[in-house]
């Protein structure tokens, strides 16, 4: 069997940060890439960057100064269908999804949920409401899922208690709020999704990330949290044979507060 090995990166901003994309991919090795909060519209996106590196399948969804996602592939795909690459699972036109058909046998779905602001209160946040609303539009997607999917991106929403250096002081804090994890969990249990890192990770192992920018040295305080994920369905987890979180890219230069996780397939 080969091995294919998918990566899932919020880049914060894919033009700002296009010297470490192209580190990763040549040091790691990866086949398909899949990036969130590209910051950059489809005419802008570096599409030719990632062409001369050998990532000449290419399905963009991006937007101005916001949001963005893409998939980069140096294998084949197709779009999942004509109605659904690009959900608007927020309702408002903005760039959060892209999907697509492997050659592996199943579908791949690229995520980036909304952040929610800081008041974790649908009746005075507007964005936090439209964040638990995305959720929920998703769970009902997932419930009428028939096809193995490996859903990816960053969900914004740190689960468990061992997912965040400080369960108990992170509770009232958007990303890690009951309400949220609430959600989090139907969306799991929609389609029986395997949560990657945690069946490569089990809990209470110390998984993050993500670390804040205003932390002057994120390694000394360590106060991350565990927002990127790779959820699979059962008959697409069984063929994950490794999972890693490259903690090392928080250090690189000019970093993105989030790194990125690698999944490898036997296919």
């Amino acid at each position: 069997m080969a091995a294919l090995k998918i990566a899932s990166w919020n880049i914060n901003s894919v033009r700002a940060r296009i010297g470490i994309v192209e580190r990763f991919l040549k040091e790691e090795g990866i086949d398909i890439l899949c990036l969130q909060e590209t910051k950059a519209a489809d005419d802008v996106f570096p599409a030719e960057d990632f062409r001369r590196w050998g990532y000449t399948h290419q399905r963009l969804h991006g937007q101005r100064m916001h949001h963005g996602v893409a998939i980069l592939s140096r294998l084949p795909f197709r779009d999942a269908s004509d109605d659904c690459w690009r959900f608007d699972w927020q309702d408002n036109g903005e760039a959060r999804h892209v999907g697509v058909w492997l050659e592996a046998g199943f579908r791949l779905e690229n995520v980036y949920v909304p952040a929610g602001g800081d008041i974790p209160d649908p009746e005075v946040n507007p964005k936090f409401k439209q964040k638990l609303a995305f959720v929920e539009r998703m769970t009902q997607w997932a419930s009428c899922l028939s096809e193995p999917t490996l859903l990816v991106g960053d969900f914004n929403i740190a689960p468990l208690p061992e997912d965040v250096w400080s369960h108990k002081q992170l509770l009232d804090v958007v990303s890690h709020t009951p309400v949220e994890v609430d959600l989090l969990d139907r969306l799991k249990a929609a389609h029986d999704w395997v949560d990657l890192g945690r069946h490569f990770y089990p809990a209470p192992a110390r998984l993050h990330t993500w670390w804040s920018y205003r932390s002057p040295d994120w390694t000394v305080n360590d106060r991350g949290r565990r927002l990127d994920h790779m959820w699979a369905s059962p008959e697409v987890a069984a063929k994950a044979t490794a999972h890693t979180v490259h903690e090392a890219c928080r250090n690189w230069l000019k970093p993105s507060d989030h790194v990125p996780l690698v999944t490898e397939f036997a296919v």
